[in-house]
């Protein structure tokens, strides 16, 4: 029987963990295939959701294709039984509900896996079970660790995300779970709608363990991310990069440049692509990154900015290119799939899609722009340069950080509640118009330049407290003025040293802090400007350093720092751009 086949449905389908945990899901089928192979979908997010069925990838495109689909509540979600806690059942529970797919009447015996963010890392969490069953992933805008890149960053709690995400898509919208589990009552759910319509007075609560809307069994998760900020074995037994080894099996990867994973699906692909546990592994990795946001079905506008029709997700069939990996990796067909280079970038600027035969790109130079001022590079009307040519003798520029007054989120890698973060795109002019924000521009570009790859900083900055962050934000300027962010980053100085304990500053001593900016894509078109954002603080995306040098999570006082940034031929800060030769037109 040709495609498209006809699709049975399946409601509340009981799947039965080792631990004697019922969980539930729905099942689409392929009416007449006789056994076939499986795409499973492990939620947390309500499996009936419309967004849950068409966002990542169409149930019943998939099923009509010819694919079982099976989307599934993790435990202790919607239907399914038992506790939640994140990430730390989904290794388990993942090899449990492959297999139980794999062993059904309708299944072939093989088994993919497809969705975004948590159900990303539902499949990564699977793949690291080593369920024998499991043939290959589709994770996308998901990260590569759960403490770096996810609950932490540098150092810095990544409190706007974690207490939205932990507020709004945990726990308010798994309250029907919730309060029949914890004996809950109404006047309970209108005190965290409350505290979710007010997340603004939420983010500035001090200290921030005694937040209290997620206490009492709520959400005894989000807690416990405070208290590891190190890397510790808490960790470290549900990090994916500790497991890229052992993993052997192919993944379709795919992110956004404006996404607040970024970091951690690049390094997915790129460690997987070199360490692998087997040669289809390795081949069989692919990564294709989008001027995206975070979320399932992308579209061409990013925050404010268009990137053009042909930037969304459903212009390149992100969908039916999904189906195409599982058609060669499942199935076997012969589509070309293989031959196909592996990364698919959008270049930012440009405007448009192009391949690669890797990440990051061998071709690209890097091009070292250094810190230049005399002494007055505060705020967009300061004297701030970016310069090619190394400084000499020069004098440092000077700002106060204030905790109590820090400078605010607008657009980036966010997540989970547009109402009070809107990520993307924005016109950065009205933060950089600030005296604690230091501006770094080049003159107007002489030619289109293209930044494609890894961006860092490397500041050389000396502060009056025993222990602060810098913040480090890379912006296109057009000649109107417009400054598009581009990426950023942050580095908490107790944290400078990476995957070791704390270690304080001492204060008025020079430390050179490496400010890891993730990566893009990016055309400076002929008469742009590059810019560098340095600051101490974007907020709420992440928690204020408080300066005190208390420990994160309790901290009781606000101390204003001196912060010094210096530029010398001693001490070179500079931004590292890996730059693309352009092809003659």
């Amino acid at each position: 029987m040709p495609r498209p086949y006809s699709v049975t449905f399946d409601y509340n389908v009981p799947i039965l963990m080792r631990d004697g945990v019922t969980t539930y899901a729905d099942v689409f089928r392929p009416s007449a295939r006789g056994r076939v192979p499986a795409l499973l979908q492990r939620t947390p997010y309500d499996k009936s959701a419309p967004m849950n069925r068409t966002g990542t990838l169409d149930a019943i495109r998939a099923a009509s294709h010819g694919f079982a689909v099976v989307i599934q509540d993790v435990r202790g979600r919607y239907t399914s039984e038992g506790d939640f806690y994140t990430f730390f059942n989904e290794i388990e529970d993942g090899y449990d509900s492959i297999e139980w797919v794999a062993s059904q009447e309708w299944c072939d015996g093989k088994v993919g896996m497809f969705g975004v963010s948590y159900v990303g890392a539902t499949q990564w969490l699977a793949a690291k079970s080593g369920a024998p069953c499991l043939a290959g992933i589709a994770p996308g805008v998901t990260a590569s660790d759960y403490h770096e890149g996810w609950a932490w960053q540098g150092g810095a709690f990544e409190l706007g995300f974690n207490l939205s995400w932990a507020v709004g898509a945990l726990t308010a919208a798994n309250w029907g779970n919730l309060s029949q589990r914890l004996h809950l009552h109404q006047a309970d759910a209108e005190r965290l709608i409350s505290a979710k319509d007010d997340l603004t007075q939420w983010f500035q609560y001090l200290p921030m363990s005694e937040m209290p809307h997620l206490k009492n069994g709520l959400a005894p998760y989000y807690y416990d991310w405070l208290e590891h900020p190190e890397y510790d074995d808490y960790w470290k037994r549900i990090s994916i990069e500790e497991s890229h080894a052992d993993i052997a099996i192919p993944a379709y990867n795919f992110g956004g440049w404006y996404d607040i994973f970024l970091g951690g699906t690049i390094r997915n692909y790129s460690r997987m692509r070199q360490m692998g546990a087997s040669d289809l592994a390795r081949s069989g990795q692919r990564l294709t990154i989008g001027p995206w946001v975070h979320g399932g079905a992308p579209p061409s506008v990013s925050g404010e900015y268009n990137f053009g029709t042909r930037a969304a997700g459903a212009a390149i069939d992100l969908m039916g290119d999904m189906l195409r990996f599982y058609d060669y990796m499942l199935l076997g067909e012969d589509n070309g799939f293989s031959e196909d280079k592996p990364v698919r970038i959008f270049v930012m600027g440009e405007n448009v899609w192009r391949r690669e035969d890797e990440w990051p790109l061998s071709r690209s130079e890097i091009a070292s722009y250094y810190l230049r001022s005399g002494g007055r590079a505060n705020s967009l009307n300061g004297d701030g340069a970016l310069s090619l040519e190394q400084p000499g003798d020069e004098r440092p520029d000077v700002y106060v950080y204030n905790p109590i007054a820090p400078v605010p989120t607008v657009g980036g890698g966010l997540c989970c509640d547009p109402a009070f973060m809107a990520n993307g795109a924005f016109d950065q002019r009205w933060v950089e118009g600030r005296e604690d924000v230091l501006v770094y521009s080049t003159p107007p570009l002489a030619e289109d330049t293209e930044v494609t790859g890894p961006v860092s900083v490397s500041l050389f900055a000396s502060s009056s407290a025993p222990d602060t962050d810098f913040t480090a934000k890379l912006v296109d300027v057009e000649p109107s003025g417009y400054a598009r962010n581009l990426t950023d980053g942050i580095i908490r100085a107790r944290y400078r040293n990476v995957r070791q304990p704390a270690s304080y500053i001492q204060p008025g001593t020079v430390y050179e802090y490496t400010i890891d900016l993730w990566a893009t894509s990016n055309l400076f078109r002929k008469g742009h400007q590059i810019r560098l954002e340095i600051s101490s603080s974007n907020f709420p995306r992440f928690d204020r350093n408080t300066n005190s040098g208390d420990v994160i999570g309790s901290e009781a006082s606000f101390v204003p720092a001196l912060q010094t940034i210096h530029h010398t031929s001693e001490y070179p800060s500079r931004i590292d751009l890996p730059v693309v030769a352009r092809q003659p037109l």
